[in-house]
């Protein structure tokens, strides 16, 4: 264990119980004189992350720690469209015994994370867990992990301890999660990894998730509808629903006997680079660590020391925190600096554009910008090395044309990037409704060459706390308030995605123009709501738009594994020709592709007029096509 030592200085101590909740859970007020034209200096063994970041030192006692915890996992179990953002950093060290183990629940909008160089560095002995949520009956029944959505953990070793626990619960470390989930560079062992939680009462669904650079025990699929296991070592896993790919897994189950059971397996990842992750150096410095994009790699990065990258002091950041204007945050990026997001809210009036090669804009505890009046959050310019991660963008109650266009529209961007130093979203999400009324017309917008999306879920809300009418009026409210047409178009050309989770668009879901493009696990439902089969019919009379389209005119793409699910519960009378459109051309391939119907709606055909029909009459029961075109 690399355990540094730092000099004295000061660390933002957890306190116990409901007090350490009102700590954690301040409100961040407006940066005020942060603004001036000289930026503070910052500190780089103590740097101000804010009022929603506690730094755990091995030294506190753990009766604090775990108190701290507690109240976190309390406040924010239930928070689904809360504006409470989170991140608890732990220093290097050793955390919890065998006898008294830590054991916390992970929460909404909640980062969980290891500051050392290796994922060794912070040991941890005993869970860190999410359960189902019971919905009904006073939380005691309807148990599911459908909407466990928005909370990471990274970056640490996590010896599996469950004493105190009973039987049930002490028999695994439970991760029962779905969208917008990521688990990156983890080390676990001591006990089985359950990414279902098979201890309370049914139906314990549970809709998917991502996992990278991490060593796993056997692990537990359960009831996980479709999962990404990425460049990863796993002891073994034992079963799958609809959709499980691994790629680049040691370890990885056989996928030969496809769809029984449904694995899809690729030996090597076609194009990777770990997201970014904040760590302290050996004499207590923060700094970043920026992995290096590879292509053709298998297992963990860590194996050896250090995956090959940079490594950019913490001074070389701007950290901004809600409440900053976007006039400051772009005057540190012209300056060269980089930018941190802390954890919040951000109302974002005008774009954050990202203009310097190898640029790196990190977001911790899900930090999220909010589009105001209309305005594009997010831009990113043609150079390589521009990394953006771990950031959520919302849409606002005024329509965006976009909320993040990587690159400008139009040919010749090849010139200007780099395909072994890839422009890079790790950890990127998208929303459009919710929390509030949202409208965009497009969510993510990829013009350049040699993007790679590590991890993204585009979601238009199919609930939240709008005020829309109850039942099924209250869908067509949303149709009509919460407009969102395409959730992800791809102009660019050699463009990989390795977990593109995109969901309910009023249009075309995911829309590839580009040439050479590769998706690793695509998941998709098409939206519950359309009121009327008018609604939902294009203009040229085809019924219903494919979840996932490829441009006639593209003549090599590859797909390994996807989905498309239909539950039109506004009227399941809805009919959608196609799950998947893509032309007719010997270099457009699509491995291990399916549609399912969830019990509402119908979809005739997997791709382009071939596979079952997914209806009410094999709810559940997915039709799958192992290759199109067909062998």
């Amino acid at each position: 264990m690399n355990t540094p030592t730092r000099p004295a200085r000061t660390v933002r101590r957890a306190t116990p119980g409901l007090a350490a909740a009102a700590v954690l859970l301040t409100a961040v007020g407006t940066a005020g004189a942060a603004h001036a034209e000289t930026a503070p200096e910052i500190d780089p063994f103590a740097p101000d992350f804010g009022p929603n970041v506690t730094i755990v030192d091995p030294a506190m006692p753990q009766d604090e720690v775990q108190a701290m915890l507690d109240a976190l996992a309390a406040a924010q179990t239930d928070a689904e469209m809360s504006t409470a953002r989170h991140s608890v950093l732990f220093l290097p060290g050793a955390y919890g015994s065998a006898e008294d183990p830590l054991q916390a629940r992970v929460g909404y909008y909640t980062e969980v994370a290891g500051l050392g160089a290796l994922p060794g560095d912070v040991d941890i002995t005993g869970k860190l867990e999410v359960y189902n949520r019971c919905l009904e009956d006073g939380g005691t029944s309807n148990c599911i992990a459908l909407v466990n959505f928005w909370r990471t953990i990274s970056n640490l070793s996590l010896q599996v301890n469950g004493a105190g626990q009973d039987g049930c619960r002490a028999s695994a470390n439970f991760w029962a999660v779905s969208q917008a989930v990521s688990m990156r560079r983890l080390d676990v062992s001591g006990g089985n990894l359950s990414l279902m939680d098979y201890c309370t009462a049914g139906p314990q669904y549970a809709s998917g998730g991502f996992i990278a650079d991490s060593r796993l025990p056997f692990t537990i699929n359960g009831s996980q509808q479709q999962w990404l296991t990425r460049n990863s070592v796993v002891a073994g896993w034992s079963n799958g629903v609809w959709n499980q790919v691994f790629s680049g897994v040691e370890g990885a189950p056989d996928a030969a006997d496809f769809p029984n059971p449904p694995y899809t397996t690729l030996d090597e990842t076609p194009v990777s680079r770990e997201k970014p992750y904040l760590h302290v150096d050996d004499e207590g410095r923060y700094a970043v660590r920026v992995p290096e994009a590879q292509a053709g790699t298998r297992g963990i990065t860590w194996a050896d020391g250090e995956a090959p990258g940079r490594s950019i002091p913490i001074t070389d950041f701007h950290i901004a925190k809600p409440g900053e204007p976007v006039g400051a945050m772009n005057a540190a990026l012209a300056r060269g600096k980089h930018l941190l997001l802390t954890p919040g809210v951000y109302d974002i009036d005008s774009t954050i554009n990202v203009k310097r090669a190898d640029t790196v804009v990190l977001g911790m505890g899900h930090a999220t910008l909010t589009a105001v009046d209309g305005a594009v959050p997010l831009t990113v310019a043609d150079a390589p090395g521009i990394i953006v991660a771990g950031v959520t963008i919302d849409a606002g109650t005024v329509e965006s044309p976009v909320l993040m266009q990587v690159g400008r529209p139009g040919g010749g961007q090849s010139a200007k990037v780099d395909a072994a130093n890839p422009i890079t979203l790790s950890d990127v999400y998208f929303r459009v409704g919710g929390p509030h009324v949202g409208k965009a017309d497009t969510a993510l917008v990829v013009n350049s060459d040699h993007v790679l999306i590590d991890h993204t879920w585009v979601w238009r809300g199919d609930h939240g706390v709008e005020g829309f009418t109850e039942g099924v009026n209250g869908d067509t409210d949303r149709w009509n308030t919460n407009t969102g047409r395409t959730g992800v178009i791809v102009n660019g050309d050699d463009v990989t995605a390795t977990g593109l989770f995109v969901e309910h668009f009023q249009q075309f879901n995911t829309v590839w123009n580009g040439e050479r493009g590769t998706t690793v696990l695509y998941q998709n439902e098409l939206p519950y709501d359309p009121p009327t089969q008018a609604d939902w019919t294009r203009p040229d009379g085809t019924l219903g738009y494919a979840g996932y389209k490829v441009d006639e005119d593209v003549t090599e793409h590859t797909l390994h594994g996807g989905g498309v699910y239909v539950f039109n519960q506004n009227n399941p009378s809805i009919v959608t020709a196609n799950g998947f459109e893509v032309p007719e051309a010997d270099g457009v391939v699509l491995h291990h592709i399916m549609t399912v119907n969830l019990s509402a709606g119908t979809i005739e055909h997997v791709v382009n007029g071939v596979g079952g029909q997914a209806d009410t009459t094999v709810i559940g029961v997915p039709q799958y096509l192992v290759r199109y075109p067909l062998p």
